[in-house]
């Protein structure tokens, strides 16, 4: 309580605002419980709009490619013709992505975004179309690899994050959980809802909700533009490709997609030889939902250190609990431990991408950061192709329990590679926060 002085009595007892404002006493203060994180990051101006139409426009991606397998192969009667259709649309992705996103960079989000995702929703249409009145199977290889000028939407929001909160460690680790873990909610709920439309009204039924849901999303997303990055025009710095500790780091995203794309066909596969082929989504999901509660709480906390000191612990974690499914497989074989056991594992999934992403962003040049973050969602969906692939050959000449081996020898090989990348540190350029005096986290 300050004493009275001669200026007056009414400095003699505290301002009644500040009062009112902070009522706890001093001496409990270190005792009064801390703000939610997530609220202060939705607090924000701007941003609830922004996430709110994001969060739409990504739900479809879980959604397009259940929905086109399962009118692929409802219409023609062919799951090898249906796998080959989604394959060339993955792989369109991976070759047009990178070039979207640093178009993305240089003219604007709204700019680009809204004219490519129009363009890919015509080509589900089509896909839609060709399907439904019985187009030669060419045609349906063209309309489904035009669906790859998608934008990144989770890349744009995490660059839009990246502008908002001026790289603040503290903040955009928090940010990028929040997106790490909208990303799980996405292709947990997407195949669902997939499913669902596809089986109660008409195979179509998917893709043309998804269609319409990724328009008016990114429409909704596209016209906040309050909190859109600046456009870099002439980026004075070179590919993120050249960048140091890049190329490891776009590795690690390649062996992290195939432990995704391994412990999905795998998992599909030790349902079917036990007779519960329809409750592979339900697991699957189970996975999903502990990668996703994960990494809520991972974005609550602010760990201590460097990202680059804890991405090989984050990985080393993903790498250990990734053996109790393969435990849990081929010892027991029972497909409700299995469950137990990928809900366990998932845990460790979204702290992993979340300190990858947060690397890729602190080691992208300025100007870049779209191109940057595209390129390591590329990375992700050529793992997932490879490991789909090589999970299916194990599964089809071995068993599907010792197909769970080959998430754990991806995870190895990623944490391999992640040690690797720990020994760059992030040039001045490439650090996304434009106020030096902050470290990055």
């Amino acid at each position: 309580m300050p004493q009275p002085t001669s200026q007056g009595p009414h400095l003699s007892s505290p301002d009644p605002t500040l009062r009112s404002a902070d009522p706890t006493p001093r001496s409990l203060a270190p005792y009064r419980r801390p703000l939610n994180p997530y609220r202060l990051l939705l607090a924000h101006p701007g941003a609830r709009a922004f996430t709110a139409g994001n969060l739409l426009a990504r739900l479809p991606m879980g959604m397009f490619s259940v929905s086109a397998v399962v009118m692929i192969a409802g219409s023609r009667g062919s799951y090898a013709l249906a796998g080959a259709v989604t394959a060339t649309g993955l792989a369109a992705t991976a070759l047009v992505a990178p070039w979207i996103a640093r178009l993305v960079d240089r003219h604007g989000q709204a700019r680009i975004a809204v004219p490519a995702t129009l363009f890919a929703a015509l080509g589900s249409l089509a896909l839609l179309l060709c399907v439904r009145y019985g187009a030669p199977d060419w045609t349906l290889f063209a309309a489904y690899a035009a669906t790859a000028t998608t934008p990144n939407t989770g890349g744009m929001s995490r660059a839009r994050w990246n502008h908002l909160l001026d790289g603040d460690p503290a903040a955009l680790h928090t940010a990028n959980s929040f997106e790490q873990a909208a990303d799980e909610l996405c292709f947990m709920l997407g195949p669902m809802l997939a499913a669902f439309l596809c089986g109660t009204f008409l195979p179509e039924a998917g893709t043309l909700v998804g269609a319409v849901l990724l328009v008016t999303g990114m429409l909704t997303f596209a016209a906040q533009r309050s909190t859109e990055p600046p456009p870099h025009p002439r980026p004075k710095s070179r590919s993120p490709l050249h960048a140091p500790g890049i190329p490891p780091l776009l590795a690690v995203c390649l062996a992290l997609g195939a432990v995704f794309g391994a412990t999905e066909v795998v998992t599909i596969a030790f349902a079917d030889e036990r007779g519960h082929r329809t409750a592979a989504g339900i697991v699957l999901a189970l996975q999903a939902a502990g990668s996703c509660g994960a990494g809520l709480a991972y974005g609550a906390i602010r760990p201590s250190g460097p990202t680059a000191r804890r991405h090989p612990w984050c990985v080393a974690a993903m790498t250990a609990l990734l053996t109790l499914p393969l435990l849990a497989a081929a010892a027991v074989g029972s497909l409700t431990l299995l469950a137990g056991a990928l809900l366990v594992a998932g845990m460790a999934t979204a702290p992993t991408m979340v300190t990858t992403m947060a690397l890729v962003q602190e080691r992208t040049p300025e100007g870049r950061l779209n191109e940057g973050m595209t390129l390591a969602v590329t990375g992700l969906l050529g793992g997932i192709a490879c490991g789909s692939a090589t999970g299916g050959w194990v599964v089809e000449h071995l068993s599907a329990a010792t197909g769970y081996a080959v998430p754990v020898a991806a995870a190895a090989t990623a944490l391999l590679m992640a040690a690797v990348s720990r020994t760059p540190s992030p040039t001045p350029s490439s650090t996304p926060s434009r106020t030096p005096s902050r470290t990055p986290h």
